[in-house]
């Protein structure tokens, strides 16, 4: 039996959906499985028996009465938890689905300045000295560093590391942790419903938290310098919402959109924004659009080239990003009525991949 655990249960994200793919998949292969998380979506329905785990404390408990084979983590970033994982008799296996492991800022992308006003990459590895230049309070940088670095020994303590990307992969490598341990398994495109194009009210589409990391505000820029009349559309929210509707009350956000409606959002498009100012882990929604036939016009950014056909527009550089959208928009490319498996990130050879990984460790 495989016990899966993670911080919440939601649909609102491409690590949320990667988790309910993965936990639906090995469900219709007959794989036992329970799920603990301290947190759910009442909007979503587990596809397994699930426990709520109210403390960390509790793992040991549910681990004595349920006697796993093998625990996946997901998303875990409480650094007690991952400790008290690492600690116990089952075999364990993390999927580390961001930069919050190795990088206590930005997510490997360092603040603007007055020379490089969207910032700059960063490809260097923790260390006190280069990450404190990206906070300006000193006791809450200490405070993010020391738990940075606990979730990190915690995974190095772990028997093995799932990640979506080889981007990520090297950056766990260049974190300390042994590149035999770490397993590159892609996601794979999960709950997307036919659907109808829609001719008449095509758009430019951005999918995601609307957050300085994802770059909603060079997305509307983008799209202004293009000189499309296409509509420029949100389907999201988070912290930069606001300035986002304050600043350019023409375009239109819809908030979240659940799942099985956002598939028809992809059939109105003509073309996909995502220019991830962050060093994009993967991005799930932009492998949606490829699987839709849909342009992605993105900015070169962690592991967004393992899946983009290319090409990709250079990081940082919005009026490349604005040529893309021309281009992609010009070409009316037709969207697909359902996603088609994009090579390389088809489902059954994935679960295949996992399913291995579980049983070399003794736990399936």
């Amino acid at each position: 039996m495989i016990l899966h655990l993670t911080h919440r249960l939601s649909a609102r994200g491409g690590a949320d959906w990667h988790l309910l793919g993965v936990l639906q998949a090995q469900r219709r292969r007959g794989i036992e499985l329970h799920l603990a998380v301290s947190e759910v979506d009442g909007s979503v329905d587990a596809p397994c028996p699930m426990t709520r785990m109210e403390h960390p404390h509790a793992l040991g408990a549910l681990v004595q009465q349920l006697r796993p084979d093998l625990i996946h983590l997901h998303n875990v970033t409480d650094p007690h938890l991952l400790t008290l994982a690492a600690a116990g008799a089952a075999p364990t296996v993390i999927t580390v689905q961001d930069h919050r492991c190795f990088c206590p800022g930005r997510g490997k992308w360092r603040a603007s300045s007055p020379g490089l006003p969207r910032g700059s990459v960063c490809r260097e590895p923790m260390a006190r000295e280069r990450c404190s230049a990206c906070f300006t309070d000193a006791a809450y940088f200490e405070e993010i560093l020391a738990r940075t670095m606990a979730r990190l020994e915690a995974v190095r303590r772990l028997t093995a590391v799932t990640v979506l990307s080889h981007y990520m992969k090297q950056e766990l490598v260049q974190a300390g942790v042994e590149a035999g341990r770490i397993h590159v398994i892609p996601p794979f495109v999960h709950g997307l419903p036919p659907a109808r194009r829609s001719e008449s009210d095509r758009c430019v589409l951005f999918v995601g938290r609307m957050v300085p990391a994802k770059g909603p505000l060079e997305a509307v820029q983008a799209w202004r310098d293009s000189g499309l009349r296409q509509p420029l559309v949100f389907a999201g929210t988070g912290s930069a919402r606001q300035q986002v509707e304050r600043d350019a009350p023409d375009v239109r956000v819809l908030g979240w959109v659940p799942h099985d409606q956002l598939a028809a959002l992809y059939r109105r498009a003509s073309v996909l924004v995502m220019p991830c100012r962050w060093q994009e882990p993967f991005g799930i929604v932009g492998l949606e659009g490829v699987s839709l036939g849909l342009p992605v016009a993105a900015w070169d950014s962690g592991g967004v080239g393992e899946w983009h056909p290319g090409p990709l527009v250079p990081w940082g550089d919005v009026a490349a990003l604005a040529h893309a959208l021309r281009k992609h928009a010009d070409a009316s490319v037709a969207p697909r009525p359902g996603p088609v498996p994009v090579a390389g990130f088809e489902e059954e050879p994935l679960m295949d991949r996992l399913v291995e990984l579980y049983r070399t460790l003794g736990g399936a």
